[in-house]
């Protein structure tokens, strides 16, 4: 009888999980990864910021892990974005520097764009690239980005619905997005007009005008703000698929210049920081009348932006089950009107003009990261763990139990973010930028190799210790040659010579 009983109640379960589907069925995860634009190291309260409010993006550190040794792809967009989606870093990666792929036309020429989109864009990836999205969307991921693309002109196999993307909202072309007021956005593969008149990056001032008097400035803010369309493209994007996993790659370009953020946001920095000097427009972009208060506002509003999706997960029951990465694509800018020194934006590094953004210094390529998920990360632990962008791709591969591609050049991080195994270490991390004079970069344990104006036949390598250095001002290699032996060996084994020729170090043999 009770072989009898069992096999009735065998029968009974079968029955109960056919009906219901199964007794227990393991949820993948949702997976959120926002990527702001030049924010510094030291932007974010939780990273030391004194003048930049930013309590949402802290609240993600307070409820998560932050990460005090990450590194970007790449000290410039484009570069850092391939690095990021392909695993990739720049001595393999296809796309190495910005390249606005001048042969087409003039690219340059906004209007000429705004006609056509064979002058949009930027060199693309190639068809068949594996990348993040690819990866998730085999693993039964909606996959979207919403925000500036960069790495495929319109019309071309680069594009982010041919790179493993179901959905796409924003700037395709990274010179498009040097305004925050575009004439058109992309969603998919269809150009979408907006009520913006043209008003080209880089304009100036009437001769005549008054940089005093705020009507002065009436052409730099207009009616559709790119940042508000695509913040509801997310929260729509989130809501539309909250009853199955999803991927939200969210590449807002704030705080990337010109500068141009909602009035309530400035007239609070206004209050905070008290009148100060117009920016004229001489150092690019848009002339503003409260350079800083503006630059201000548009980190706080981003980080308004972030709240609301914490919230809108919160709302619809997913928050538990979603696992959201903060960062940003390099360091600071020195242009358009921002004030990196004034804000001690790359603290504790230094933020002046050649040491953050387009270098190879710490200030330009150390970035702030931020991991949260409820019940699986600690909260409010932090780690120096070394990682750089190229190893997101191969983290998130574990995150949703795919094989890592061989070719990668990173090292998952889950075990650091779940604190249950014992963590893989690099044993170094590289960079080549063929730009800003040609520069090599490595970070080997305490010690930083860099080259600079290779271009000029420099293959000097300059040596810092960062445990006793961290503003790379001391050079010690000639008290350590056996270290700069290693880093260059390093340095030659990691170069693979670029297929593209703008990206070519000829220096380095290519």
């Amino acid at each position: 009888m009770n072989k009898r009983y069992s096999y009735l109640f065998l029968i009974f379960l079968l029955v109960v999980s056919c009906q219901y589907g199964q007794v227990k069925k393991e949820v993948k995860p949702n997976i959120i990864y926002i990527l702001a634009d030049d924010l510094g190291y030291g932007e974010l309260g939780c990273y030391g910021q004194q003048k930049i409010e930013t309590p949402h993006i802290d609240a993600l550190a307070t409820n998560g892990m932050r990460f005090t040794q990450h590194y970007a792809g790449a000290p410039v967009c484009a570069p850092s974005r391939c690095v990021l989606l392909t695993g990739k870093h720049l001595g393999h990666a296809q796309i190495r520097g910005n390249d606005e792929w001048a042969a087409r036309g003039d690219v340059w020429n906004f209007e000429a764009m705004s006609k056509d989109p064979n002058l949009e864009g930027q060199r693309p990836l190639k068809a068949g690239t594996t990348t993040i999205g690819t990866i998730l969307q085999k693993a039964g991921y909606k996959t979207g980005i919403v925000g500036k693309w960069g790495l495929g002109a319109p019309l071309t196999e680069g594009i982010p619905n041919k790179q493993g993307f179901d959905f796409f909202y924003g700037y395709n072309c990274q010179r498009q997005a040097h305004t925050y007021f575009p004439v058109h956005l992309w969603k998919d593969t269809t150009k979408v007009l907006l009520g913006n008149r043209m008003v080209s990056p880089n304009t100036k001032l009437p001769k005549d005008a008054d940089p005093y008097n705020i009507d002065t400035y009436k052409d730099f803010w207009l009616t559709d703000y790119s940042s508000e369309l695509m913040q509801k493209e997310v929260v729509n994007f989130i809501k539309e698929n909250k009853n199955q996993p999803f991927f939200m790659y969210y590449a807002n370009p704030i705080p990337h210049a010109p500068l141009q953020a909602p009035k309530k946001w400035i007239d609070h920095y206004l209050d905070k920081f008290g009148n100060e000097e117009p920016y004229d427009g001489s150092r690019g972009y848009f002339p503003h009348r409260y350079p800083r208060a503006c630059y201000a506002a548009m980190v706080s509003y981003f980080d308004e932006q972030v709240g609301e999706i914490v919230a809108t997960l919160k709302e619809l029951g997913i928050y538990e089950n979603t696992l959201i990465i903060f960062s940003s694509d390099n360091g600071p800018t020195y242009n358009g009107g921002t004030d990196s020194p004034w804000f001690d934006s790359a603290k504790p590094f230094k933020s002046e003009k050649g040491w953050g953004k387009a270098y190879l210094t710490e200030g330009g390529v150390r970035v702030p990261m931020i991991a949260q998920w409820p019940g699986k990360i600690e909260a409010g632990t932090e780690t120096n763990h070394l990682s750089a962008f190229y190893d997101v791709l191969p983290t998130l591969c574990g995150v949703v139990n795919k094989d890592i591609p061989d070719d990668t050049d990173g090292v998952s991080f889950l075990p650091t973010l779940l604190g249950t195994q014992q963590q893989e270490e690099h044993k170094f991390l590289y960079w080549e930028f063929p730009a800003s004079g040609g520069q090599q970069a490595v970070r080997m344990g305490k010690w930083k190799g860099i080259r600079k104006n290779i271009f000029k036949d420099n293959l000097q390598i300059e040596l810092y210790n960062l445990e006793e250095d961290i503003q790379e001002l001391n050079n010690l290699a000639e008290k350590h040659p056996e270290v700069v032996g290693k880093i260059k060996g390093i340095m030659e084994k990691e170069h693979i010579p670029a297929e593209i020729e703008r990206f070519k170090i000829k220096q380095l043999g290519d």
